[in-house]
């Protein structure tokens, strides 16, 4: 795990903590392009009574919004808990090319069937890098704080 990662790990996490605060669920995201955060989220559901926005999409879309562009070829996104399956498919289909996570979903006794990252990247026969296990215990910790 390099400086890094911890670094921008520690950025998704402010999001989550910010979220928090909010009264929403305590995940968040950074999407990083040449070494710049262009895009950040968190979860809003609740707070926007919005399904969607999730931590990843949220960021995803503000990070196409900064760079006018629905395409983040050579991007990497950073969340604190491994993505949902709409999320995940957000990730695949944008461009981002590299996927850092936090708690991975088994970490925190949360289940989706058999669904996993890998699972999904299997499924559609799209790909992206995949960097685990990143903070991950401070990630865990900060998701068990939601309400």
């Amino acid at each position: 795990m390099t400086t890094g990662h911890i670094g921008y790990m520690e950025a998704a996490l402010e999001e989550a903590r910010i979220g928090l605060k909010e009264g929403n669920i305590p995940l968040g995201s950074i999407v990083i392009l040449d070494g710049e955060i262009v895009g950040r989220g968190r979860n809003l559901v609740t707070s926007q009574h919005d399904v969607t926005a999730h931590a990843e999409v949220v960021a995803i879309r503000e990070a196409c919004a900064e760079l006018k562009k629905s395409e983040l070829s050579g991007g990497v996104l950073y969340t604190t808990v491994e993505p949902c399956p709409m999320c995940c498919w957000a990730i695949l289909i944008s461009g981002i090319e590299t996927l850092v996570l936090g708690a991975r979903l088994a970490d925190l006794q949360r289940y989706y069937g058999e669904y996993s990252v890998e699972t999904l990247m299997k499924l559609t026969g799209k790909s992206v890098e995949l960097v685990t296990g990143v903070l991950s215990a401070e990630c865990a910790d900060t998701w068990r704080q939601k309400k």
